[in-house]
């Protein structure tokens, strides 16, 4: 741990294991998001789109390499990045949710990759004045390609948006498909409270209005709307509430099937490096 970390947790009581645990869910967002964009490869509906989605794909797996590599010298268990992505369970994942949704057709894509871009770059932002040095030196990178990743995903929107009938309404399906579980980014737990009160973890509360906010004018210029949701149980309007849980283990059967894909090759030959 660096110098400002260690400070962090004499004066807070914040131990290496909740800021293994914390980097853990960040890097778990980032390789499964990665991975679903990899899936794009030979299937994208051009060649310069191809390599685009494969590029954006490129930069979370490398983002998610950083954080494992920095998890495993907090646990101080001797496991890699490797371990961390091939040797684990879905139980074991911590990912939102919404990273792990089948990657569906390039509007739900898209849009998905629009709502998480918004939200990364107020995070990574926040993130990089963490008192961690390593987690604010690998924001400080991240941001750099996350700023790049939201103007081009805002850009499709616009194109999808303003574009065809049946692109504005494949567009406006993922944006009512994906709404529910864009809640989850914002949810802040014990763990993340505890980190924030240290000032290293960023409060995603307070990023739900800002992000609110951008998105607000980007679908409103693409001429979208997003879904009204209601809040409170029960409630006989649908679709309703938001969905959550990927942070407590707790996914959808599309994790499963994606990580036998992604870990076939380990299983079936153990030892086998990133």
């Amino acid at each position: 741990m660096s110098k400002r970390a260690d400070s962090a947790d004499a004066e807070s009581g914040v131990a290496a294991g909740d800021l293994c645990v914390f980097t853990l869910r960040l890097a778990d967002d980032a390789l499964i998001l990665g991975q679903r964009l990899s899936e794009w490869c030979s299937n994208a509906p051009f060649l310069e789109e191809e390599l685009a989605l494969a590029n954006t794909a490129l930069d979370f797996l490398g983002r998610a390499r950083f954080l494992y590599a920095r998890a495993g010298a907090l646990e101080g268990a001797g496991r890699s990045e490797d371990d961390f992505a091939y040797g684990r369970g879905p139980e074991s994942f911590t990912n939102l949710l919404i990273c792990e949704l089948p990657r569906g057709d390039f509007a739900f894509t898209m849009v998905r990759q629009l709502l998480f871009d918004s939200f990364d770059v107020l995070y990574l932002r926040d993130l990089g004045a963490s008192t961690d040095e390593a987690l604010a030196g690998i924001a400080a990178k991240a941001l750099k390609e996350a700023d790049y990743h939201q103007r081009r995903s805002r850009t499709w929107m616009l194109r999808l948006g303003q574009g065809t009938r049946e692109s504005r309404r494949r567009a406006q399906r993922a944006i009512d498909a994906l709404a529910p579980y864009s809640g989850e980014m914002f949810q802040m737990n014990a763990l993340e409270t505890r980190l924030l009160t240290a000032e290293i973890a960023p409060d995603r509360a307070a990023l739900k209005t800002p992000w609110q906010v951008a998105l607000s004018e980007t679908l409103q210029e693409a001429g979208l709307s997003w879904p009204q949701y209601c809040e409170q149980e029960p409630c006989e309007q649908k679709p309703c509430g938001q969905i959550s849980g990927g942070r407590a283990g707790q996914h959808t059967p599309h994790l499963e099937t994606l990580l036998d894909e992604m870990q076939a090759l380990t299983r079936e030959m153990p030892g086998l490096r990133w």
